[in-house]
């Protein structure tokens, strides 16, 4: 009787929930390989720790600006200027508490009642739980597999609406590692160029983890889509900074100040500290970043090939962030050793972590039944074992 049905209807995340699920078991003694972790498993570089000690002891205690220092917001500017060829001024960047911060207020700044915003599938647990918190209809656009699961021209064109407000991208891909090219990219904006009232939000937090070449921002190749984008950004996956929570967005100027007004009352600005670590990773080299994503790919590179020797999976190359996203629906509707049918992901990644010490996150959570979701942000050796613990777990099953 207490709880808004605002609240209720909300979904909980099904990744934090695996991960609470498998800490629980470790700490009642079990043996658990955690492969559903959505963070890297590397420290944060140590100039960036180096600047938040020095903010420390220089007493930079106070709040700051809501939107972000003005220096921080500068070296973002610099770095989307230098890097991504996008050019923003300092009052279209809101700083704030991670990404997801950014993508939620977002969405509250400019979704109402009845507007529908289109989510390829899979798609990260929070954006149509974020939608309806809105108070917005998702529309889940399920993609295929055989298209490393991006959403094509034609099915964007299909699901858009005179009820239609956003395109949500996620480039590369949480959960499918997933990367857009440049034509793919060209050929969704020449759909969107025909919509002038669809808003693109544009999810590039993996973007520094990238393997096939450079990341390429759709603003880069429709740069007509400028008042109605928003970038989304941080520090948690290329710095390895997720505890830090410091992200932001860049978008036009009347975008940006609703974001700000809501974060205003919601929030205020982000760490003061954090932003001083930011501001220096931003302004320094990216030698350690490379380091983290070559690792990445070596990682990338054992776990597509080690998948698709299991019998029954196939998974596709991801072309950046750090995971594999398989298709396990020849196990689906298979009999565990005690006779328990594995109707669902779901019930798969259940028998997995109770039966074979594994945790995965069940595609059922991504909006793709037929899936899994592997992260290679930990070492090889628990890689290796994870692997091992996957192919004798499915041997056991009997179809």
């Amino acid at each position: 009787m207490f709880i808004s049905k605002r609240a209720a209807a909300l979904a909980p995340s099904e990744t934090l929930k695996i991960s609470a699920l498998a800490k629980e078991l470790q700490r009642a003694g079990k043996s658990i390989i955690s492969l559903s972790q959505g963070e890297p498993d590397f420290k944060t570089p140590v100039h960036v720790c180096e600047a938040a000690k020095t903010a420390i002891d220089d007493g930079f205690h106070g709040y700051t600006l809501n939107t972000g220092t003005i220096e921080l917001r500068q070296a973002i500017v610099d770095k989307l200027k230098r890097e991504n060829d996008l050019s923003f001024r300092l009052n279209e960047i809101v700083v704030s508490n991670g990404a997801k911060q950014s993508v939620g207020f977002s969405i509250l700044a400019t979704i109402d009642e009845g507007d529908e915003v289109i989510i390829p599938a899979p798609f990260w647990v929070s954006y149509p739980e974020m939608i309806k918190l809105a108070e917005g209809t998702p529309i889940i656009v399920r993609t295929k597999f055989e298209n490393d699961f991006k959403l094509t021209p034609d099915q964007l064109e299909e699901c858009i609406t005179t009820k239609t407000k956003m395109l949500i991208l996620c480039s590369p891909s949480n959960p499918t590692g997933s990367c857009y090219t440049t034509e793919e990219l060209k050929a969704l904006a020449k759909v969107l160029e025909k919509y002038p009232n669809v808003i693109v939000l544009s999810d590039e937090i993996y973007e520094y983890i990238h393997f096939e070449g450079g990341h390429v921002s759709m603003l880069q190749v429709a740069p007509f889509l400028r008042e109605r984008f928003i970038l989304i950004n941080g520090f948690s996956k290329g710095f390895a900074m997720t505890g830090w929570r410091l992200g932001y967005l860049a978008s036009s100027g009347e975008i940006a100040s609703a974001v700000a007004k809501i974060q205003s009352q919601e929030t205020s600005g982000a760490s003061s500290i954090s932003q001083k670590a930011a501001e220096k990773a931003y302004t320094s080299g990216l030698e350690e970043v490379e380091n983290m994503r070559k690792a990445f790919e070596e990682r990338r590179d054992y776990m597509y090939k080690a998948l698709n020797e299991i019998e029954g999976v196939r998974c596709f190359k991801p072309g950046g962030a750090f995971y594999a996203f398989p298709d396990i629906s020849h196990y689906l509707g298979s009999t565990s050793p005690d006779g328990k049918e594995i109707k669902t992901s779901s019930d798969l990644c259940m028998y997995l972590i109770e039966h074979a010490g594994l945790a995965l996150v069940p595609g059922d959570a991504f909006g793709e039944p037929d899936g899994v979701r592997l992260s290679y942000s930990s070492d090889l050796k628990t890689l290796e074992e994870g692997i091992n613990r996957l192919k004798q777990g499915l041997s056991s099953l009997k179809k």
